[in-house]
């Protein structure tokens, strides 16, 4: 079968954000209506070809299982330090990771490489002991660590995390169609997805030293990066004029942005923007951010409708887990002290 079909046409959303976040709709799309997936696909494809990332308006997502799982995250932070080093971040990059535990070294956007001022607690897919994969101890896919004392928290975010794949997977058609292909061509990369929550904490800091940040300048790694809407400003991005754009309050609206890997998936033709973010507050600000990937078994190889005679592929085929290593290797404390042991 020819996964091919015309790509619809990159289109301008109807509404852009501060004049340059596009702001892209999902209601009708997830409602089943009947040409919504195409017109979706088309402001996707603009979105993500001139900004890299979009503000999402209308999926679903309920405001009291956000709000829950914040106070998750908050309730997690505000444990003594000891009961959080009691599940300190393990391998697999699951558990607590103290403050200043990670460093970005994969970005050309932060050259002091100075510790992001957060810390932050890591989940992925739940496994149980007799997993395949936890029983092979394949890196990077081991068993969640649980605080001891936090009646609900693993409900919560479980919940949180269930709902959030959920979404991603019925957004995988509109990146498929954006990119003129098949509605169903990523179905079996994401049967399984890859999936990570991360709930993080950027303590408010009285003055930041010179390159230093809540989290610094980056571009996230993965396929699709869903941050929910956040009462606490900070996050601002690098537009492709080279100029930082503070991301903007939209009501209910989801901040979404691509990564690496799609771009490389897309030979380049969606765009991977760095970020950053310093909370200037003079309170804490707590982010949810849910990183939603292909299965770590998916060969990443430019896809058919990115290349051709005038667009050869730009870089080799890759293995997500290869890659996904090799990226947490480079930017976490704790991975870089191992591979030295």
């Amino acid at each position: 079968m020819n996964p091919l079909l015309p790509a619809p046409a990159a289109r301008p959303p109807a509404s852009m954000a501060g004049g340059r976040m596009p702001v892209l709709d999902a209601a009708a799309f997830l409602r089943g209506e009947s040409g919504a997936l195409e017109a979706l696909a088309a402001e996707l494809r603009f979105a993500l070809e001139n900004v890299g990332f979009y503000l999402l308006t209308g999926h679903g997502i309920e405001p009291a299982l956000i709000q829950q799982t914040y106070a998750a995250a908050q309730r997690f932070h505000a444990q003594p330090l000891e009961a959080k080093l009691a599940i300190r971040i393990d391998e697999h990059n699951l558990g607590y990771m103290p403050i200043r535990g990670s460093l970005n070294r994969t970005s050309a956007y932060n050259p002091n490489g100075k510790p992001s001022v957060n810390e932050a607690f890591f989940l992925r897919r739940q496994r149980t002991p007799d997993d395949p994969d936890v029983i092979a101890n394949k890196p990077l896919r081991g068993l969640n660590q649980w605080p001891a004392d936090l009646p609900g928290f693993r409900e919560d975010a479980l919940a949180y995390m269930d709902r959030m794949k959920a979404l991603g997977q019925s957004l995988v058609p509109v990146y498929a169609r954006a990119l003129g292909l098949v509605p169903d061509y990523f179905e079996q990369a994401f049967a399984v997805p890859n999936l990570i929550l991360r709930l993080t904490h950027y303590p408010a800091v009285e003055g930041f030293e010179e390159g230093e940040f809540s989290i610094a300048p980056h571009t996230d790694s993965g396929f699709l990066t869903m941050l929910p809407p956040n009462p606490v400003d900070g996050l601002s991005v690098r537009l492709p004029d080279g100029g930082w754009f503070d991301v903007p309050q939209v009501p209910g609206a989801f901040t979404v942005n691509s990564g690496d890997m799609l771009r490389r998936w897309t030979n380049e033709v969606f765009l991977s923007t760095p970020h950053r973010v310093r909370n200037l507050s003079p309170a804490a600000r707590y982010a949810i951010p849910f990183f939603f990937d292909p299965n770590p078994d998916t060969m990443i190889e430019s896809l058919p409708s990115c290349t051709g005679p005038d667009r050869p592929a730009r870089q080799p085929p890759i293995l997500f887990d290869d890659y996904i290593i090799w990226f947490a290797r480079k930017n976490y404390v704790h991975q870089q002290k191992e591979a030295a042991a």
